[in-house]
């Protein structure tokens, strides 16, 4: 079982407010001490399923009170080990008050608060995100050019592509305008700059395009599509479920940075029909990662806190789903189309 630990600092004045939420709540643990004369310690332990719903009633019930702090700790291990929940027994008389607050989702995922700080932290456009993406291309590149597909593959983990596409679907089921933003100046940012140090490349080099790793990537086909997809709604689910491992996984799958780059030293060196191709398998990757990681934020119940968010949010991820399955639809023609042709 995956447990969390909530610690809140509050005014001794104001402890009464937690207690009133705790006390229809079932948690594993609960422990308090008062931290100075003035301020209370309070530590909840639960599993991880029921955090968001205890970290909602929290917040509604103690936001305005002054030099409050509610913190979120992983646990690791807890000895001795939690008693499984006991399960309801069919027909058994239940209390007025037993489950007034009991969770209406079990998803085993992180909190939003976690899930927001986790993607946040991908999409701060400094110095070393440029030079990451610098320097993904770099590698690309030359793995590229020399048909080394390790070294591809080492540039696709490199690479911070996969965040702001991230981010900006995340953005969308919570209807944050302000992250929303900051993804797509993040995205566009490292697009452009591997777009550029490829073309670069490409005017410099002037390479014949009949390389393995090139000609792959100027074909895309309905498996790309699906590939994507699939890669996209389990960069989504490794994120809201906590398991980073993945993502290194989901780096290699969706492969945004091989096709940026390729497209890039086709435009350079002037190789303009094949260039078509890998237009089209970038845009097929960056439309099915945001269709999907919306679709998955969505199932996996995501929600803004506040009620007025939530309106706006669900017209914001109705609007993107739709937008995105237009622009998914419409690729599929033109795909459609040239393998006619």
């Amino acid at each position: 079982m995956a447990l969390q630990l909530i610690e809140i600092f509050i005014p001794s004045k104001d402890e009464y407010r937690v207690k009133n939420i705790l006390q229809d709540l079932k948690v594993l643990d609960i422990w308090q001490e008062r931290f100075t004369k003035d301020l209370i310690h309070i530590k909840i332990l639960l599993p991880i399923e029921d955090t968001q719903e205890v970290l909602d009633l929290l917040e509604k019930q103690i936001s305005r009170v002054e030099g409050y702090r509610i913190m979120l700790i992983q646990v690791e291990a807890s000895i001795p080990r939690p008693e499984p929940p006991e399960k309801e027994v069919p027909g058994e008389e239940v209390q007025p008050n037993e489950h007034k607050h009991k969770p209406n989702s079990k998803t085993a995922r992180i909190s939003r608060e976690e899930l927001y700080s986790d993607i946040d932290s991908t999409i701060k456009l400094s110095k070393i995100f440029i030079l990451l993406a610098l320097l993904s291309s770099v590698v690309a590149a030359v793995g590229i050019l020399q048909d080394n597909v390790a070294v591809i593959i080492g540039a696709m983990v490199i690479a911070p592509l996969l965040g702001p596409n991230l981010a900006l679907s995340l953005a969308t089921t919570l209807g944050d305008m302000d992250l929303a933003k900051r993804a797509m100046k993040s995205n566009i940012t490292a697009i452009i700059t591997v777009l550029s140090f490829a073309a670069i490349m490409g005017y410099m080099l002037k390479f014949e395009p009949d390389i393995p790793q090139i000609i792959s990537r100027t074909k895309v086909g309905l498996g790309d599509i699906v590939l994507a997809l699939a890669a996209g709604s389990a960069a989504a689910l490794s994120m809201s479920t906590g398991v980073s491992s993945a993502i290194i996984g989901v780096m290699v799958a969706v492969a945004l940075l091989p096709p940026l780059v390729v497209l890039g030293m086709l435009l350079g060196s002037g190789h303009w029909e094949l260039a078509v191709g890998a237009v089209l398998l970038v845009l097929a990757n960056l439309i099915c990662i945001n269709l999907a990681g919306v679709m998955t934020f969505l199932v996996q119940g995501i929600r803004p806190r506040r009620v007025w968010n939530d309106d706006r949010a669900k017209r914001a991820t109705q609007i993107a789903i739709v937008l995105w399955t237009l622009l998914l639809a419409g690729l599929v023609a033109v795909i459609l189309f040239s393998q006619k042709g």
